[in-house]
C-alpha cells in the first residue's frame, strides 16, 4: 500500500470534517492546496486500512516531535475519534504504542539518521538500511560519503539474512531495545531484490555509480540488480491496458517533463493509448515549455516510475523482462 504525501494528505482531511479541514488549509500554498484537492476530488470512497494507516502516521509524527502545529497528541486523538469512531480510535493508539524503537527510525530525518550512521562499519549501516523502507534507504545513502556508498550497497545485495547477533549490534548502535519477535530465529532477507528497491528511488547519478562499484567486485550481481530494478524506458514492456492504467494515475505535468528524453518508441506507445486530442495537447505543452532542467526531468520519470511499481506490485500491470520469470 503505497501512497504520496498528497494522498495522504487528502485521506486525513476528508476525514477530518469540513472545519478542522478548512482550518488546515488555510495554513498551506495554493500549490499543495491544489494538488491535495485534486486527489479529493478524485476520491470516492477511502479504503478504511488506508485511512487507519494514514491516521496512525499522523500520531506518530506527533509523537515524535515530527508534527506540532496540529496541537499536540491531545488534538490528535480528537481527530481520530472523530474520523473514525471511539473504538478504531482506541485501535489505533494501541498499535501506535507497540510500534518498536526500530521502527521509529522511519521519522528520522534522512541526513541525520546518515550523520549518526557514518562513523559506524559499512556492515552495521548494511543491515539498517535492510529494515528501512526502500524510500528512507535511498535518501539516507544519497546522503552518504561517496566512498562507502558502492561497499554499503554490496553489503545490501549480498544480505540473505539477518541473524540475531547482528539484529543485537545494531540494537547497541541505537542504544535502544528491539522487539526481534522469537529468539535464535534472525530474520530472512533478499539483498539484491533489497538494493534494487533503494537504487530505485535514487537519483541518476547515484545508482549508476553505485551499481558500476558493486559490477566492479560482481558482475554477474550487477546484472541481476539491474534485471530487477525498474526505470522509465521499461515502461516500453508495458502493454496497452497497462500503459493506460499508469496514465490514469499520473500529473500531464509529470508526463509532460518525462516525455523530454524519452524514447520514440515509448512516446509512440503512450500517445497510442490517449485520445488524439489529448496527445495533441500534451505535444503543444512539450513545445511550449521549452528547455527544462535534466534533474526536473529525472524527478518525474522517477515519479511515474514508482506508480508503475505501485501497479505492478499490486498485480494489475506486468513489465515483461523483469525480474526471473517468463511470461507466455
Amino acid at each position: 500500500m503505497v501512497m504520496n504525501g498528497y494522498e495522504k494528505a487528502a485521506i486525513f482531511l476528508s476525514s477530518v470534517g469540513e472545519e478542522t479541514a478548512a482550518q488546515i488549509l488555510k495554513g498551506l500554498d495554493q500549490e499543495i492546496i491544489g494538488r491535495i484537492t485534486s486527489y479529493m476530488a478524485k476520491m470516492k470512497k477511502s479504503d478504511r486500512t488506508k485511512i487507519e494507516s494514514v491516521f496512525v502516521e499522523t500520531l506518530e509524527k506527533v509523537n515524535s516531535g515530527d508534527i506540532k502545529q496540529l496541537g499536540g497528541e491531545d488534538y490528535v486523538k480528537k481527530i481520530l475519534t472523530r474520523g473514525l469512531g471511539n473504538e478504531n480510535a482506541e485501535k489505533i493508539l494501541e498499535m501506535v504504542g507497540k510500534e518498536s524503537p526500530l521502527e521509529s527510525l522511519k521519522w528520522v530525518n534522512p541526513k541525520t539518521l546518515s550523520s549518526f550512521l557514518v562513523t559506524e562499519h559499512p556492515q552495521t549501516i548494511a543491515l539498517i538500511l535492510c529494515l528501512l523502507e526502500a524510500e528512507q534507504a535511498a535518501a539516507v545513502i544519497e546522503v552518504l560519503p561517496e566512498h562507502i556508498r558502492g561497499d554499503v550497497a554490496m553489503r545490501v545485495a549480498t544480505t540473505e539474512r539477518i541473524p540475531d547477533s547482528a539484529l543485537v549490534e545494531i540494537e547497541e548502535v541505537l542504544k535502544v531495545q528491539l522487539d526481534i519477535g522469537k529468539a535464535n530465529q534472525g530474520v530472512t532477507f533478499h539483498g539484491t531484490k533489497a538494493i534494487a528497491e533503494i537504487l530505485n528511488h535514487c537519483e541518476r547519478n547515484t545508482e549508476q555509480k553505485i551499481l558500476e562499484k558493486i559490477e566492479g567486485q560482481n558482475n554477474p550481481m550487477a546484472d541481476s540488480i539491474r534485471e530487477l530494478m525498474l526505470v522509465f524506458d521499461d515502461l516500453d514492456k508495458v502493454d496497452d491496458r497497462g500503459i493506460q492504467l499508469i496514465l490514469k494515475e499520473i500529473s500531464t505535468e509529470d508526463l509532460t517533463l518525462a516525455l523530454k528524453t524519452a524514447s520514440d518508441s515509448l512516446k509512440q506507445k503512450i500517445f497510442k493509448n490517449m485520445s488524439q486530442r489529448a496527445v495533441q495537447i500534451l505535444k503543444e505543452e512539450m513545445e511550449a515549455r521549452g528547455p527544462v532542467k535534466v534533474s526536473d526531468v529525472e524527478k518525474a520519470q522517477q515519479n511515474i516510475v514508482k506508480i508503475a511499481r505501485k501497479l505492478d506490485e499490486e498485480g494489475k500491470i506486468v513489465i515483461a523482462g523483469r525480474g526471473k520469470e517468463e511470461f507466455v
